[in-house]
């Protein structure tokens, strides 16, 4: 059997009939970009996060670009965020010259650890962003109060996290201003780029809105510098209609989880553990285990190819070497970077490729 590590193709066969009417009405109204679409995709975001305002952008990298911009982050300031994760939230510090800080992690939700994040706070911390890595909630629940005491901006990053929640509050609405992406495989995506940036302030609202089209209120009157990026009417209407679907999906990827689980549980591997209060939406299902590298190629034997998120952390990459971070400086992260495999997870996942991943892991298990 062959199990498609991630499928986006499944999901748009699913939808095929619908999602070409809506690009079909788009290209009859020959309004392309920042029209009725993303107006209505950013109202129905907002009130899915349960915020008063959403601005589409071009994707979820710059809409923590644009985040940091609208706080006025800059050079001088520092901000803090974890190694381990895919590097747009760090690159984006670097992006508003800003001095990039790196909090370790929890080892078993993978998110940062906030203590380690409190640690490195100095005077000139003015934002943390905090990744909900993988779907899930980062332990916030004395941080954010205790930084915003400090006058410390807190962005959050839900570029995978979009339908998550805790204690039913939905991530992106915690913070100053909520960052998601819309990249194909995330657990809301378009058919190409797109991400939204989420926030209650009217103020930061209006900021972000002019710092998306070259810091623009009234047609060539530039306010501000600002970037090229809009999120388009065509991809709009293509999360349009795939919106509405999307808390099926995140139900049945809690689904897939549960089999998963159910399935490896009592092997030699540590499995994905959700924070009480957390409502996870299990963009990612990643075990840990000694000797991942023999496992994974077991499993791509067997038809099961499989993607490490991630094996390197960010303090280690080349682009940080000039940092001074060295191997050991950031424990946990680097524990985890040799030791986690994902696997398969999307909602067109079948219960028989779900069973034939577990198997091909107790198989392997029983061999070792």
């Amino acid at each position: 059997m062959q199990v498609p590590f991630l499928n986006p193709a499944a999901q748009t066969a699913a939808l095929r009939e619908a999602l070409i009417q809506a690009v079909v009405g788009v290209l009859d109204r020959g309004h392309f970009i920042l029209g009725p679409e993303v107006a209505a995709l950013e109202r129905e975001v907002a009130a899915l996060i349960g915020v008063a305002h959403g601005v589409g952008v071009n994707s979820g990298s710059d809409a923590l670009t644009l985040a940091l911009r609208a706080l006025e982050i800059g050079p001088g300031d520092e901000v803090i965020t974890t190694p381990f994760t895919y590097i747009a939230p760090a690159e984006s510090v670097i992006q508003v010259g800003a001095r990039l800080v790196f909090a370790d992690i929890d080892p078993v939700t993978f998110t940062m650890d906030p203590e380690e994040v409190k640690r490195r706070c100095t005077s000139r911390t003015r934002a943390i962003i905090p990744v909900h890595l993988f779907g899930q909630a980062m332990d916030g629940d004395g941080l954010f109060g205790w930084a915003r005491e400090r006058g410390i901006r807190i962005v959050e990053d839900c570029a995978q996290a979009i339908g998550a929640g805790r204690s039913g509050r939905a991530l992106g609405s915690f913070g100053d201003i909520g960052c998601f992406s819309f990249y194909p495989t995330k657990n809301l995506g378009a058919d190409g780029d797109g991400g939204m940036c989420v926030t209650g302030d009217e103020g930061l609202a209006k900021r972000l809105r002019m710092l998306r089209v070259h810091g623009i209120e009234r047609r060539y009157f530039h306010d501000l510098h600002g970037y090229n990026s809009r999120l388009d009417e065509i991809q709009a209407a293509i999360l349009r209609v795939k919106l509405p679907h999307l808390e099926k999906w995140t139900r049945r990827r809690g689904e897939i989880a549960k089999r998963y689980t159910d399935g490896l549980t009592g092997l030699p591997v540590e499995l994905p553990w959700t924070r009480p209060g957390n409502e996870h939406c299990w963009h990612v299902y990643a075990i840990q285990c000694d000797g991942r590298d023999a496992l994974q190629a077991h499993l791509a034997d067997r038809g099961v190819p499989t993607l490490i998120y991630y094996p390197r952390p960010l303090h280690l990459q080349k682009c940080y070497e000039g940092m001074g971070w060295q191997p050991g400086d950031l424990p946990m992260a680097e524990r985890v970077s040799g030791r986690i495999l994902p696997l398969p997870m999307y909602p067109e996942l079948e219960d028989a490729h779900v069973d034939h991943v577990v198997g091909v892991i107790r198989e392997y298990y029983r061999g070792a």
